[in-house]
């Protein structure tokens, strides 16, 4: 038996892989199984230029563990090892010393295993021994058992052994112990060798007999060794790439199309993308793109790699020319990475321009899917957008399409305003906002329909490079102010009439929401009464709720405006019979009003130049009391007033009416509006 040290310059060694340069303990079996496949594939590239004569035969990688021995093997059947090659590959870890080493690379600890071929020794993170019973290849080798306790210090033996290959034993120490697990085992196999190119064996089949699970006596492979990406496009079909599919994420729906990635220059790239179905909540369906390294896992958090807005997609990427052990400081400066998101950015927006082109109908009917990831890219990737905005949609109230080009030119003629401004009307929601639309739709205006996710941002995006242009909700205001033209309807009903008006729908009104009265001459076919929320209000609610940095607007109460059709025949019936009813009275309060009215604006008129101590206090008393008298005569007939509202059903029935068709009548108001109905008929 020989006896030796591993050639480090520290005793430190162990601790400082076991603690520093492996923060992921669970990679340790990862290594250790590509370690064993890229020996057995370069026993059959040997075999293949005829340096290796003998039987290349079963060449499955087989993972076992024992319970009761505490050990975890990983053996193969690849090209083994001499002693010499021992020596060299497992004694000799090349760095002067670990305190340089580790200054020179701290910023880079996540990358450095591979670069140093450090692999085999991330099993010491969980093992107090590792044993390695190695046959070369080579004819006439003799087989060697390594053996070392986890300190710089190992034997080396001969043993009998009569297969070529290699056994690596781990002896799990007591924290560790989580890896004996035969489904912890499992679970790690199916992540991170899922399809590796040599089969991977871990225990036996297993299926229900009688009422229990038992073994069939069939090796239980765990691994696809031919997944479809590292296979040529051309030898797929579209039942290939939605099994392959299934493989992947077995619960989801089918996808809505893929993209084939397959590049060699300038850097070495392969996999299929997926454009999924997404739920409503996008952040759940992130980390949905696995990266691999010739077919060994590396990641589900491929930020790096891929633009934002494409993680949103599923699927897998494989190149060789991103290391093993990737950083998030290695991602983000590396050159061939940020050559390989630009790439995929680009095939991602050729597939859509080529879809769109080739089929308009069946990339419409797959549009209200899709949109949530063009609008995203749209947002945040500047390059994405100017490719997009040719095959980019927009769908209005009657479900048709339109790109960009084509909606303005199709809306240019009826929704310009009088400020030369092109207006874009659209619906959050096409049945709360139902009464609005056709509202809109009976002035020959048209609606889109904006009740996705990233909507409101969408929008706010448009409206940078959309030029002479807005968007506005359609029940943000009353039709005729949605999109001022030259033309104004006048208001029947003189200011008196209409400032009483004011007063009495304003005194029947709910607490809450907060509600301002105003009152308009609209069409006498439009609506006695409607209920509108301003758009920029609204819209900065909505985006707080989204978390678009608006929070403050977002703690903010609801806010509406109730506005009064004064020409409607109802509302001109209203003011009438509160004549009848009040008029007299009313009379004698405006004839009182009218004179302090007057002198208090002459009073302030006459004193608007001067400054405060310029105004004698006489005047200052004067104005004083005219405003207390003017308050005491305003509520005496505003009393009057609320009294003609609550004795008129007519008032509130036109308020519910409103807040029925916006959604905002229910519960015990709702019954109340119902009784009242009745009575009414």
């Amino acid at each position: 038996m020989q006896k030796g040290k591993i050639d480090v310059k520290t005793e430190n060694i162990f601790p400082i892989i076991k603690k520093f340069l492996y923060s992921d303990h669970e990679i340790f079996l990862r290594e250790l199984v590509s370690n064993a496949i890229d020996a057995t594939q370069k026993l059959k590239t040997l075999a293949s230029v005829g340096d290796f004569k003998g039987e290349l035969g079963d060449r499955t990688v087989r993972v076992s563990h024992d319970k009761k021995k505490k050990t975890l093997t990983v053996s193969d059947r690849g090209i083994g090892m001499t002693a010499d090659e021992i020596k060299k590959y497992i004694n000799q870890i090349a760095f002067s010393s670990a305190e340089d080493f580790l200054e020179k690379y701290k910023d880079k600890v996540d990358a450095i295993i591979g670069h140093f071929g450090l692999g085999f020794y991330s099993s010491f993170m969980v093992a107090d021994k590792v044993e390695i019973y190695t046959k070369s290849y080579r004819e006439d080798s003799q087989a060697i058992k390594w053996s070392c306790d986890g300190s710089p210090r190992y034997t080396l033996e001969d043993i009998e052994k009569d297969d070529v290959g290699t056994e690596v034993v781990l002896h799990i120490s007591d924290d560790s112990k989580e890896f004996l697990e035969e489904n912890r085992i499992y679970e790690l196999l199916k992540k991170y060798c899922k399809f590796l190119p040599v089969p991977i064996a871990f225990g036996m089949e297993k299926e229900w007999k009688d009422g229990k699970e038992v073994k069939t006596g069939k090796l239980r492979i765990i691994n696809n060794t031919e997944p479809a990406w590292t296979k040529k496009p051309a030898d797929l079909i579209e039942e290939d790439y939605d099994r392959f599919y299934q493989e992947l994420y077995p619960m989801n729906e089918k996808p809505l199309f893929h993209i084939h990635l397959n590049v060699d220059y300038p850097f070495n790239l392969t996999g299929i993308l997926y454009f999924p179905k997404l739920k409503s909540n996008v952040e759940i369906q992130k980390n949905k793109i696995q990266l691999y390294s010739n077919q060994v896992f590396v990641t589900d958090s491929v930020e790096g790699v891929v633009p934002e807005f494409l993680t949103l997609l599923h699927g897998v990427l494989d190149s060789p020319d991103i290391p093993l052990n990737v950083s998030r400081s290695y991602l983000q400066s590396d050159a061939n990475v940020k050559k390989i998101s630009s790439h995929i950015t680009k095939k991602v927006s050729d597939r859509l321009m080529d879809n769109f082109k080739k089929d308009r109908e069946e990339f419409e009917k797959k549009w209200d899917d899709l949109k949530i990831f063009i609008q995203y890219g749209m947002i945040s990737d500047e390059k994405f957008y100017e490719k997009a905005e040719k095959f980019a949609l927009l769908k209005n109230s009657d479900n048709k399409y339109f790109t960009f080009v084509e909606y303005e030119k199709f809306i240019k003629e009826n929704q310009t305003d009088k400020n030369k401004n092109l207006i874009y009307l659209y619906t959050t929601n096409t049945e709360k906002q139902y009464s609005f639309i056709e509202t809109a739709k009976s002035r020959g205006f048209d609606v889109l329909v904006m009740d996705g996710q990233l909507d409101i941002h969408f929008i706010n995006h448009l409206e940078t490079k959309f030029n002479d242009s807005r968007f506005v909700r359609v029940d943000s205001d009353v039709i005729d102010k949605l999109i001022l033209k030259e033309e104004k309807s006048e208001s029947k009903l003189p200011a008196h009439q209409q400032n009483d008006l004011s007063v009495i729908f304003r005194s029947v009104l709910p607490e809450k929401p907060v509600f301002s009265v105003s009152c308009e001459g609209m069409n006498e076919t439009d609506n006695p009464v409607t209920i509108t929320q301003s758009e920029f209000m609204r819209r900065m609610k909505d985006m707080s709720e989204m978390g678009g940095g608006m929070g403050f607007y977002g703690d903010m109460p609801d806010s509406y405006n109730l506005v009064v059709n004064t020409n409607h025949p109802l509302i001109i019936k209203l003011a009438e019979e509160k004549d009848n009813v009040a008029g007299k009275e009313l009379e004698k309060f405006n004839e009182k009003i009218t004179p302090v009215k007057t002198s208090k604006e002459e009073l302030e008129k006459a004193n608007r130049e001067k400054k405060d101590e310029e105004i004698p206090q006489e005047e200052k008393d004067r104005l004083s009391d005219l405003d207390k008298k003017l308050s005491d005569l305003e509520g005496k007939k505003e009393t009057v007033l609320k009294k003609v509202a609550s004795d008129n059903k007519l008032v509130k029935q036109l308020i519910d009416l409103a807040l029925l068709s916006n959604n905002m009548l229910k519960g015990e108001d709702l019954s109340r509006f119902v009784k009242r109905s009745i009575d009414l008929m």
